[in-house]
């Protein structure tokens, strides 16, 4: 295991066995690189069978997604913590580490979203059920708005209808009370005050039963005109739309995409009166924070360690190794000099057996 994480922090085997005092450091950050790698892994496969979940190959994806995703990063902070040049002032190495830190936001924050879909499942189910309630009473609405806008006139004819037979109804009402008070010898400034049912009441009843006539008709005619529009509602498929049942928004909630979802998570901070709920919204700030912090860490562990005996080793050896190549290439340079004369000569004979060569074919 030691020396696996050691392969995995990208130390160089031999140098560091000379040095047992920091072994134990260059394990702890090829794990940290190790169990980054695994996590992002973990997450990446859990994103992408959130993707396609629902599909057959859901789980195929994801462990093929993962793995590939989970290398590319333990590849790039493998290779970020290897690079960073300990001899060098501690802005340069920052500036070394710099792509990894940006790309490590970015991951944190593509990771994360996932994830806290599934932590705020429960508060987004709710959210949803009642957006796509109100999204049905919108709906719902609007078609009547527009269907009322159409049949602008039979609307206005039936509003005149049920004015009229209201006022009537409301007329035939108080003269009702009129005719009662004649009978029965009630004095007020409309009746004689005198008991009995006399002209003056059949005539008020005879007056009555016309108007109820008319409001019969009235009655009547707002009854068919209702009729007509009801029938032309049916035949416009208004009728079809209902509220959605709790199985109905059940079953709308199961089948939401990530869009949906995603902007239900961002909504779910604002509460139905406007204010905001802080408790929420710190918390999915701080859990893609975490996510992201997670992501920098083998580059953080790597900034923060000193510079050791270790590293002072390779770039001893980094110095020797560009002082032979060097060193390398002015011991050619001086060796093709000291062959020069023995290469013209070469070159020379070459050109003459070329050009005898010619003439004795042209001799012939």
């Amino acid at each position: 295991m030691k020396s696996f994480f050691w392969w995995c922090s990208g130390v160089h085997r031999e140098t560091l066995e000379r040095y047992p005092e920091e072994q134990n450091k260059y394990v702890s950050i090829g794990a940290t690189i190790f169990f980054t790698g695994l996590f992002a892994a973990l997450a990446g496969g859990y994103a992408l069978y959130f993707v396609f979940s629902g599909s057959a190959f859901a789980i195929f994806y994801a462990l093929i997604f993962g793995l590939i995703w989970g290398l590319a990063i333990f590849n790039l902070d493998r290779y970020i913590v290897l690079s960073i040049d300990k001899s060098r002032s501690s802005g340069m190495q920052l500036l070394q580490a710099a792509p990894r830190i940006l790309l490590a936001i970015l991951i944190g924050l593509i990771i994360s979203r996932p994830l806290e879909l599934k932590i705020f499942d429960k508060e987004i189910r709710e959210h949803l059920r009642a957006e796509y309630l109100i999204q049905q009473n919108a709906k719902i609405d609007t078609l009547n708005k527009t269907f009322e806008n159409k049949y602008l006139v039979e609307y206005g004819q039936l509003s005149v209808l049920k004015t009229q037979a209201d006022s009537l109804e409301s007329s035939l009402k108080t003269s009702r009370q009129q005719l009662n008070h004649e009978i029965f010898g009630t004095k007020t400034e409309e009746t004689s005050g005198v008991m009995g049912y006399g002209p003056y009441a059949k005539m008020k009843e005879n007056s009555l039963n016309q108007q109820q006539s008319y409001l019969d008709t009235l009655r009547s005619e707002i009854q068919q005109k209702e009729s007509v529009l009801l029938q032309r509602k049916k035949d416009e498929g208004l009728m079809d739309q209902r509220i959605l049942s709790n199985q109905s928004l059940d079953s709308a909630v199961n089948v939401a995409g990530f869009a949906d979802r995603n902007a239900a998570l961002s909504n779910l901070h604002k509460k139905p009166d406007g204010t905001i709920n802080k408790s929420t919204e710190y918390a999915v700030i701080f859990i893609a924070l975490l996510f992201i912090f997670f992501e920098c860490l083998p580059v953080f562990v790597k900034l923060m360690s000193g510079r050791d005996a270790y590293d002072n080793a390779l770039k001893n050896q980094k110095e020797i190794h560009n002082y032979e190549s060097d060193t390398n290439v002015r011991v050619e340079k001086t060796a093709i000099d000291k062959i020069e004369d023995y290469r013209v000569d070469a070159s020379i004979k070459r050109r003459m057996d070329k050009l005898t060569h010619e003439f004795s074919k042209d001799d012939a």
